[in-house]
């Protein structure tokens, strides 16, 4: 339950900074606090809840894909590439200004008003921020709506030598722009949520667009119908998961209203933070959309850049997207009360956890990327043509998954400052580096060379803000923390050389699965089932992990792992 917003400190009640963890996963210490103990989730507690709710989500989205993939192939009609390009047009705007812009400027704003003027003032300034977004989500879709013809040539230019694939992606483009208005109550009612340290109907309420899109998909057996099935349903799912947070909002006592938009000071000030924040927060969906402008040239990039986007997305999401949302509005507090050791302590945690768990991903899709998406993937409309070359662009993803992970927990030190300026310096020259390199590694590689540069962007990205952390003296990992990572990825070079050898050996696993008309699908759900088991007993191995924090982290009751002032659940 959320806690009364407490007092700032004053000159007869100093602030009393709480002792560092000796361990940033030390996750069965108890933290010694002067006030009476509360339960408190710290961040990797309320990252695991955010992150089971979304693999759920995930692996729906990845049974959508399976049934688009199926029906509508990739380079064997004009119907994958134009969904496939439709779909990202929407959800590029959704993640730019919706999530982008008020994930990052209006959390900490909305967490600080808590913290000091109370929830009255905090629910008054939430209404007026959701106006004045929504007001520019309807602009933004008035104006696609009656340009997207001649969008198109910007959003994909190679579709002109196919007439009917560029029209039919305008139909569709069309079809799923109302999405945005929808989607952008959600990321706005999500960020209210996520400030008062609420993630579950959030979280919820990402499965509804994966079964919303695939339950009419289901019905249909032609390519050009499944689009327009799945097209409608992104628009269903939006009035669905905007009114499921609504409900979660009423039911955590937020009193949010819908007023024309107003123009106060509060929100003049917030959107001075968020446009600097748009660019920093949405580097990867511009660097993602350079990439399908140049895909548009080859037919079926453009789907293999998408179908490879859902299994690197799906660490992204399940580590990076979850920590930072846990990790924002933590910060935000530590940092408006002056508690620094907390600050450093949940960023420690937070890179610790992202690493380990991101780290072991990037290896199986960089030593078995063709294993996985052969045994997953190819059917149907999907040939074998389409899964080498999503294969290919798979394995460059592959090594950026840190990098994507890292900027999603690194960008909330800078925003939780309210510094937003400096990620968009940062993200603008990621996004130049993608433009340059990706145009080059294109002509010279292909499809492969788009995710190649989309990866250099991102380590790029990710150099920049660790050295700005680190001059401004206001985040340096540990030594504790990097001896914890140099095991860590010792674990995880020996699980890497594993799943090497199950690709190698692929035919001997599949051998006794012979019997049945899927074993190249078991097979392929068996090596991953096997080193979700063993890379743990890696960690153990290695001294990646301890087995006190691993009781601490599962044991019913046990001290969450955080300073005073984490996040209520």
């Amino acid at each position: 339950m959320s806690q009364p917003p407490s007092p700032p400190p004053t000159a007869d009640a100093p602030a009393v900074e709480a002792p560092p963890l000796r361990d940033p996963l030390d996750l069965g210490q108890a933290i010694p606090a002067a006030a009476p103990p509360r339960r408190r989730a710290g961040v990797m507690r309320s990252s695991m809840i955010y992150s089971g709710l979304t693999m759920v989500s995930r692996v729906l989205g990845l049974a959508r894909d399976l049934v688009l993939s199926n029906v509508m192939g990739a380079s064997a009609t004009i119907a994958a590439d134009a969904y496939n390009t439709a779909f990202a047009f929407p959800n590029l705007f959704r993640r730019i200004f919706a999530e982008g812009a008020f994930a990052t400027a209006f959390v900490p704003a909305y967490a600080k008003a808590l913290e000091r003027e109370g929830e009255e003032k905090a629910d008054e300034l939430a209404t007026d921020a959701m106006a004045t977004l929504l007001f520019g989500a309807l602009v933004v879709v008035l104006i696609c709506e009656v340009a997207m013809p001649w969008l198109m040539f910007l959003i994909a230019p190679g579709f002109a030598k196919t007439p009917e694939k560029f029209r039919l992606a305008v139909v569709l483009t069309q079809i799923m722009m109302p999405y945005l208005p929808l989607m952008a109550i959600f990321a706005h009612l999500s960020g209210v949520l996520q400030a008062r340290g609420r993630f579950i109907a959030t979280a919820a309420a990402f499965s509804l667009l994966n079964i919303c899109t695939l339950i009419p998909v289901l019905t249909q057996h032609a390519a050009v119908p499944a689009a327009f099935a799945g097209s409608l349903g992104v628009l269903a799912a939006g009035v669905a998961q905007s009114g499921l947070v609504w409900w979660g909002l009423r039911r955590s006592g937020v009193r949010i209203l819908f007023r024309l938009p107003r123009l106060t000071p509060e929100i003049k000030q917030l959107l001075k933070l968020a446009l600097p924040g748009t660019v920093a927060a949405s580097a990867t969906q511009i660097n993602l959309f350079v990439s399908g402008v140049l895909a548009s040239q080859v037919n079926g990039a453009r789907t293999w850049l998408a179908y490879a986007d859902r299994l690197y997305w799906l660490p992204l999401s399940l580590v990076g997207v979850a920590i930072g949302v846990a990790l924002l509005p933590q910060l935000s507090r530590a940092v408006h009360a002056g508690r620094d050791a907390e600050a450093q302590d949940a960023t420690d945690q937070a890179v610790l956890l992202s690493l380990a768990l991101s780290l072991p991903a990037a290896a199986a899709l960089m030593a078995m990327p063709f294993y996985l998406i052969d045994g997953l993937w190819r059917r149907g409309a999907f040939t074998l043509y389409d899964a080498h070359a999503t294969a290919n662009v798979l394995f460059h993803y592959g090594w950026a998954v840190p990098a994507f992970v890292l900027r999603q927990v690194l960008q909330p030190a800078f925003f939780a400052r309210q510094d937003t300026r400096s990620p968009m310096r940062f993200s603008l020259v990621s996004v130049g580096i993608n433009i340059v390199a990706g145009i080059g590694l294109f002509y010279l590689f292909g499809a492969p060379g788009i995710a190649a540069a989309t990866a250099i962007a991102a380590w790029v990205n990710v150099a920049q803000m660790l050295a700005a952390l680190g001059r401004k003296n206001l985040y340096r990992p540990t030594p504790r923390t990097l001896s914890r990572l140099v095991r860590i990825g010792l674990a995880v070079a020996i699980l890497a050389v594993l799943l090497l050898g199950a690709q190698m050996y692929r035919p001997q696993i599949e051998a006794p699965l012979a019997f049945t008309r899927h074993a190249k699908e078991i097979g392929v759900l068996a090596v991953t089932a096997a080193a979700a088991v063993l890379y743990p007993a890696l960690l153990l191995l290695c001294g990646g992990v301890s087995l006190a924090e691993v009781r601490g982290l599962f044991r019913r009751g046990a001290p969450a792992p955080k300073i005073e002032g984490g996040l209520d659940l």
